[in-house]
């Protein structure tokens, strides 16, 4: 691992312990079984890549000051999508981060409830973060607005409906990546572009910064559904091959692997360009860009 990505990999305690600290501070307006559920589902394994790029998008732009709070309402957010997008009526899956999903650990019910109950506490520990760096009312509500639009129905739950409705048909290249730019991609852009809205900075960076995003949005998809067929099960922390058993169509199905890691890997040079073009010197954007489409899980 690269020193940066070493330096970044120890920023996941900061954002843990932000998590955390939420935890701590909200779950007890929740009834006990939901409360349990959200933090199982919070504080277990995950990648945080969305948490970094807030804290990367936000230093980028000149931002000083603890930004992890910021970083962990995000995570919030993608929890949320991953309790429900495992459910029964979803993807039903079984496994996810290593662990039995949140409907198995518990019940779908709950699972059904516990993801409800995130969309609000991210919405709230948004607004907090940005209020605690110094934002005013307005800019710490901009940035939770843009968050929930991005999780949304012009967004993630969007590409998650779309996604479902083309189970078991083959679509184009174009069709698919309209799902992944809404499904998996809308998030991870507006984590970077979160970033520099709470640095106070111009629109051109905050533009750059979500062509970064979705770029690279685009791209940890990719990278996902090749690790699908070619990861095993305990390396990926999730059940391999779901993407065949649903019927899904797929970046492999349509490119070939090594046309897949292509597109990937071309996006990753579209994510840095924008870097380049707004004069965003970035080592940690530039490995996480990569680590995108690098990784093993």
């Amino acid at each position: 691992m690269s020193q940066v990505m070493q330096a970044i990999a120890a920023q996941r305690s900061a954002i843990d312990a932000a998590l955390v600290r939420l935890c701590d501070e909200t779950t007890g307006a929740f009834t006990p079984r939901v409360a349990e559920a959200v933090r199982y589902s919070l504080l277990g394994e995950g990648k945080r890549l969305r948490g970094f790029l807030v804290i990367h998008g936000y230093q980028a732009c000149g931002g000083g000051g603890d930004v992890t709070a910021l970083a962990a309402a995000v995570e919030v957010v993608h929890a949320y999508s991953l309790v429900h997008d495992d459910l029964p009526c979803m993807d039903d899956d079984d496994m996810r981060r290593g662990r039995p999903t949140v409907h198995r650990a518990f019940d779908v019910p709950v699972a059904t409830a516990t993801g409800l109950a995130m969309v609000p506490l991210a919405a709230w520990a948004g607004y907090r973060a940005g209020r605690l760096l110094g934002l005013t009312p307005h800019e710490a509500g901009a940035i939770v607005r843009e968050l929930m639009k991005a999780a949304g129905g012009g967004g993630m739950i969007g590409g998650q409906l779309l996604d479902l409705e083309a189970e078991g048909r083959t679509m184009g290249l174009e069709e698919l990546e309209r799902i992944h730019r809404g499904k998996t991609g809308a998030l991870i852009e507006v984590s970077v572009r979160m970033g520099a809205m709470a640095a106070r900075a111009d629109a051109e960076r905050v533009a750059a910064l979500g062509r970064y995003g979705a770029a690279i949005g685009l791209a940890f998809q990719i990278a996902d559904d090749v690790l699908d067929v070619t990861a095993t099960t305990d390396q990926l922390g999730k059940t391999a091959g779901r993407d065949i058993a649903l019927n899904k169509s797929t970046y492999p199905a349509l490119l070939g692997i090594e046309g897949a890691k292509s597109r990937a890997s071309a996006l990753v040079d579209d994510a840095l360009a924008s870097l380049r073009g707004a004069g965003i010197a970035s080592p940690a954007l530039e490995a996480l860009a990569r680590y995108a489409i690098e990784r093993r899980s």
